[in-house]
């Protein structure tokens, strides 16, 4: 009896030991729980908000680290705009015209002109000796869209209406700018007329005239590509490098395209030793990295299957 009772005594002791122990263990569990819950809510606590003069002073310490005048940007819309109507618009007051341009441009070679100052001054009176002969190429451009594009009227039609016309007179004025070295004014240029018409010619590019562009929009022709007279080009085409790695920055990295070459929609031509030969056809949606004979016919051999719905 005795031993029966010092049993059930020992165990009860046992069961309150392991009691106690299991409700510690939970208690440092919860504290442990709490915890971690504090560090976290601390953790996602908003920064302070800064002061108005905190977050100028930071803007500021940034802005030194760089010299961008955002001016030139918008002068030289304005001055491509300007120069576009003066060209064209038979309302236009020719001196008048040409004298506000060379404000505009002066102000615009203060900060975009890297040579001596004497230099940059002179390179005005190049540039506008350069207009007749850029309207005479502007002038068969127009000629030999409306020939060849049958959607068009007349050539006011071109000139007023078709992004790829605009897009090529505003690459013969900011390629003139470029073989002056003015590289920054340029750029800004063609990528003006790259927002307003989605086509991406940059001024380095060697163009002749006649040229033509149809549609315009999603168009690339990179800084080294050649293209020959009478050579057409739809939407979407590519004429590319193979690699953009900076040290091919002085070597030729785009392709040549021959004289009477057509080009047609969302063709990709890449590499600078690529030469399309005269009288050829690119298909649309063709990939091209090798060079092309004369008289070439290069298509696309995806086949597209139709088939017929079943009548239900």
């Amino acid at each position: 009896m005795n031993r029966l009772f010092l049993l059930v005594v020992l165990n009860k002791s046992i069961v309150r030991r392991q009691f106690i122990q299991i409700t510690l263990q939970i208690h440092l569990s919860n504290k442990t729980i709490i915890a971690k819950n504090s560090l976290f809510l601390k953790l996602r606590k908003k920064p302070a908000v800064m002061t108005k003069e905190t977050i100028v002073k930071k803007i500021e310490a940034l802005k030194s680290q760089s010299s961008i005048n955002y001016g030139i940007k918008t002068m030289t819309e304005a001055f491509t705009e300007k120069i576009f109507y003066t060209l064209f618009d038979k309302n236009a007051d020719l001196e008048q015209s040409i004298d506000a341009l060379e404000i505009l441009f002066k102000e615009i070679s203060v900060i975009a002109c890297k040579k001596p100052e004497a230099l940059c001054d002179s390179v005005w009176g190049k540039f506008v000796s350069k207009l007749p002969e850029v309207l005479e190429k502007l002038s068969l451009d127009a000629a030999y869209i409306l020939e060849n594009d049958p959607a068009s009227n007349d050539l006011e039609e071109v000139y007023l209406a078709y992004p790829g016309f605009y897009a090529i007179a505003i690459y013969r004025l900011s390629h003139e700018l470029y073989l002056l070295e003015m590289k920054l004014f340029s750029r800004l240029m063609s990528e003006y007329a790259h927002r307003i018409t989605g086509t991406d010619i940059h001024a380095g590019a060697e163009i002749a005239s006649p040229f033509f562009i149809d549609h315009a929009t999603g168009i690339v022709i990179g800084e080294t590509t050649i293209i020959e007279k009478h050579v057409k080009i739809y939407q979407g085409v590519t004429l590319g490098a193979l690699s953009v790695s900076k040290e091919l920055q002085n070597s030729k990295r785009h392709p040549t395209v021959e004289a009477n070459v057509c080009i047609y929609a969302n063709a990709t031509i890449l590499g600078g030793s690529t030469v399309i030969g005269r009288n050829s056809i690119i298909g649309g949606n063709a990939w091209v990295t090798k060079s092309t004979p004369e008289k070439s016919i290069v298509s696309n051999t995806t086949t597209t299957e139709v088939k017929i719905k079943a009548k239900k």
